[in-house]
């Protein structure tokens, strides 16, 4: 008894116990954000967020449809550590109608649980303590942490607005473009909204190709696009499958976040060691996701027409309010977001917190995203129309 009494006395020591690694890693800029909104809501105060990227219109009932399907299947209730060969057969298939590149199912293609995960756990494949990773300022926060995450070092590219949000990769160090092994790019982008073009995405592969540059492109938002634009694949340039790797989801595509299901694409040999990586560390996703995968990508595009139109009007109304109260939002051909400087006096941390305050709204500050994004602040269009319109109504009282 004596002896169980003074163990029950013992506490772990959790300076020692935390690897070093984790304490400094900083709160994930969306949970930090939920945080924000909780301890508003827990005030009484009705909070609005327009800051998150999940899509609130619902999957395509076909998905859903055979997912139930899918689910009653023994078959897929067992480890899927390869992923069913409809899927990878379904994302080839996919790139060749839409962006006419030819892809090997099974050495190109490696299924992932939402492209997130790949994104973080390509720096486990690829980069060593110590290597060089190229990262867009303001850029997609995983980039850098993935990377550090592993004991890479980061060189962040500036995005200039007057660039249209590309970096201008002629100013990068040289000792960087020498020493550099990965380049992250995002187009289109996000926080920014830019569209990204076919040219920029020639230019960055001769870069790469010059410096000997895996060039890793996150293609989340190809296919939310208005105005009649079309976005790219950096995979359809010539000799890309030598230098790149692509990664997609069908988050944002088919409105499935929750699913967390995508993939990356490309270069055979990056693939072979991200599957190998994944393999040392989940067992795939469960099956029936990927049967229900098979019938997104199946989808015509109309419905996807369908739903941008949807986004497409929300984007006007949330850009129209935006100017009459004085604002200059960038009008985005594509992606989720509106992304615009913050008003006079304000930098985007000290927006982000006068808004909740005042006005019970939740945006995302640019800094979130890197000292690249400070003076901006973004909004999601993935709010339900009258709330959305709640929103822009609580900021227009605000005065700016």
């Amino acid at each position: 008894g004596q002896y169980h009494a003074k163990v029950g006395q013992l506490t772990l020591d959790t300076n020692n116990l935390i690897a070093r690694r984790i304490a400094e890693l900083p709160p994930y800029l969306f949970a930090r954000l939920d945080a924000l909104r909780a301890e508003k809501a827990a005030t009484g105060v009705d909070v609005i967020p327009v800051s998150i990227g999940d899509p609130d219109l619902p999957t395509p009932e076909p998905v859903v449809e055979r997912l139930r399907e899918a689910a009653g299947n023994p078959a897929y209730h067992r480890y899927n550590e390869t992923a069913i060969p409809q899927f990878r057969r379904a994302i080839a298939d996919w790139y060749r109608r839409r962006f006419a590149i030819d892809l090997d199912p099974d050495r190109e293609i490696v299924p992932l649980i939402g492209s997130k995960e790949g994104i973080a756990h390509a720096p486990v494949a690829l980069v060593d303590p110590g290597d060089l990773v190229l990262v867009p300022d303001p850029g997609y926060p995983v980039y850098s942490i993935g990377t550090e995450l592993v004991g890479g070092r980061v060189s962040y590219m500036p995005l200039l607005a007057e660039r249209e949000w590309t970096p201008d990769l002629s100013e990068i160090d040289p000792m960087d473009r020498s020493a550099a092994k990965l380049m992250w790019l995002n187009y289109p982008n996000n926080p920014t909204a830019a569209a990204g073009s076919e040219g920029f995405f020639a230019e960055a592969l001769e870069f790469c190709r010059r410096n000997q540059i895996l060039l890793c492109q996150d293609a989340a938002y190809s296919e939310v696009t208005f105005d009649g634009f079309r976005a790219t694949s950096a995979l359809s340039q010539p000799g890309a499958l030598d230098y790149c790797v692509e990664f997609h989801s069908l988050s944002k595509t088919y409105n499935m976040t929750g699913w967390r299901i995508g993939w990356a694409a490309g270069k055979a040999a990056v693939i072979e060691a991200l599957a190998r990586v994944k393999s040392n560390m989940d067992s795939g996703m469960f099956a029936a996701i990927e049967a229900a995968g098979v019938a997104a990508l199946e989808m015509p595009e109309e419905w996807i027409s369908r739903r941008n139109k949807a986004l497409e009007a929300r984007r006007d109304r949330v850009v129209a309010a935006l100017r009459r109260m004085g604002l200059a939002p960038e009008v985005p051909a594509a992606s989720l977001y509106v992304w615009t400087p913050v008003p006079q006096g304000f930098d985007s941390s000290s927006f982000a917190a006068h808004v909740i305050d005042e006005a019970g709204v939740v945006v995302t500050p640019g800094l979130g995203f890197g000292p690249g994004g400070d003076g901006y602040f973004r909004i999601s269009l993935t709010t339900p129309d009258a709330r959305l319109d709640e929103a822009m109504d609580r900021l227009a009282r605000l005065n700016f």
